[in-house]
């Protein structure tokens, strides 16, 4: 197996010869100068191998060793296919509008800029920065950013809370103190909670699956964090996705990563909504948090708060620049990594126009790679009890990625596409097939189109008596 897996098993301290219990049946169909079938391939093998090792302890296999657990294999279009779900999704038939109008690459004075103007708030103050008012076009807005520089933009929006992002160079980004910062970082971290340990056996397990009995509490919006819960529930855990009633998420998005969830609104500047948080946190097993760093802390949500508060929880967080450096707090999505970081400009077409990996390989990678981390995790913490806390960038990704050697860009033969279907209260949905099937597991969602905000924020169900907590 690749290089990606081999890193994630060395930073996660897992042993390395579980690389060698996976087999792959060819080249991932994603075509790119970078290895980026190779990372999607990896990320979905390092979900499978933690999801296989954390069924296999709770099959009171205590110490499996390498070569006990089951092998794991991916067929190339189902893991291409996981990675282009927005691509692959469909509405009654209808494609996502999975791009803004004001959303993409546009020329600077100097040269280009990425914007991300998915979300209406984000749109709005890309256009107060541009001092544009709400009927300027898009040609409109690029006449505004062409007559400015794309260093200047960049710094303004992330003071203004617009989101762009000046498309570099590879080289430029390594100089750059963000890069610097990722570079001493490791690829995924996992750091044990401190002080004493308590019990947190999960018990016995479902042959069928692996998180039965897991409560994981869902702060994750976009991509990548809706991947890393979307996986922990095709497990089998309880996933409950919380958001703020004041901040909709985009319909065909949360059906495009919600499947086997349930969603509940909190407002947690409401007394009683955080008082009901809580409540949660206290019967919960997982946190994962997918905000800025830091923007959860007015709410007593970091790490070393829900730790003292709740000993033994296992806290997943996924960012895009990463938990420390200048730009740790700054917004940031996969296309806006992406830009900033060379990736952009090493897919520029042949008039310069920077252009993008085939997928979100950056959200989607870092989704899967969190959730086997959070196995991981949950695993230790089922023999000695102690919380975890793991960590994971989409900008860490990117630089892991650009790390490796490039190759000539090949176009992505003909490969079968698998989607699966659902009825759902608001029609006909169709979304890409699950790729982290394993032995002796599901392979199917639980469920598909459960409504965004619809559900109570309560856990599904009372925890079985076979685990403690």
């Amino acid at each position: 197996m690749g290089t990606f897996l081999s890193t994630f098993l060395s930073d996660s301290a897992e042993l390395p010869e579980l690389a060698d219990r996976v087999r792959l049946s060819g080249p991932v169909p994603l075509s790119s100068p970078l290895p980026v079938g190779d990372l999607a391939a990896d990320s979905i093998a390092a979900t499978k191998l933690m999801a296989s090792l954390l069924h296999l302890v709770r099959s009171e296999v205590r110490d499996p060793k390498a070569d006990e657990v089951p092998r794991v294999g991916s067929a190339p279009q189902l893991v291409a296919g996981a990675f282009r779900s927005d691509q692959l999704f469909r509405w009654n038939g209808d494609p996502a509008p999975a791009w803004a109008p004001l959303s993409g690459f546009f020329a600077s004075s100097d040269g280009w800029v990425r914007t991300h103007a998915n979300y209406p708030h984000h749109e709005a103050a890309l256009r107060s920065l541009l001092r544009l008012d709400g009927s300027a076009t898009t040609e409109a807005v690029a006449r505004a950013i062409s007559r400015r520089s794309a260093l200047d933009l960049e710094d303004e929006a992330s003071d203004s809370g617009a989101v762009i992002s000046a498309v570099r160079s590879p080289s430029s980004w390594r100089g750059h103190p963000q890069a610097q910062s990722l570079k001493a970082a490791p690829f995924i971290s996992l750091v044990q909670q401190a002080g004493d340990s308590g019990l947190h056996s999960l018990g016995s397990a479902d042959r069928h699956a692996p998180l039965e009995g897991v409560r994981v509490l869902d702060l994750t919006r976009v991509i990548a964090g809706p991947v890393a819960t979307r996986s922990l529930a095709f497990f089998g855990a309880d996933v409950l996705r919380i958001d703020n009633p004041g901040m909709p998420e985009l319909p065909w998005q949360y059906l495009d990563t919600g499947q086997g969830k349930r969603s509940a609104l909190l407002d947690l500047g409401y007394k009683p909504d955080r008082d009901r948080l809580e409540q949660l946190l206290t019967d919960a097993d997982v946190v994962v948090s997918g905000y800025r760093p830091n923007s959860l802390n007015q709410f007593g949500l970091s790490p070393v708060e829900l730790h003292n508060r709740h000993p033994g929880l296992v806290i997943g967080r996924v960012s895009a620049w990463g938990q420390s450096g200048p730009w740790a707090e700054r917004r940031g999505f996969d296309s806006i990594v992406q830009a900033a970081s060379g990736i952009a400009q090493i897919h520029a077409d042949g008039t310069g126009r920077p252009g993008a990996l085939p997928a979100q390989a950056l959200d989607h990678s870092a989704g899967y790679l969190l959730a086997a981390g959070i196995m991981s995790a949950l695993r230790r913490r089922h023999l000695d009890g102690h919380g975890w806390t793991v960590d994971i960038s989409l900008a860490r990704v990117a630089h892991e990625l650009l790390a490796q050697p490039h190759s000539p860009q090949t176009e992505a033969g003909p490969y079968e596409i698998q989607t699966v279907n659902a009825e759902t209260l608001e029609g006909t949905v169709t979304c890409a097939a699950p790729a982290i099937s394993i032995s002796g597991g599901p392979n199917r969602y639980r469920w598909i189109g459960s409504q965004w905000g619809a559900d109570q924020p309560e856990w599904a169900e009372s925890r079985s008596a076979s685990g403690e907590r």
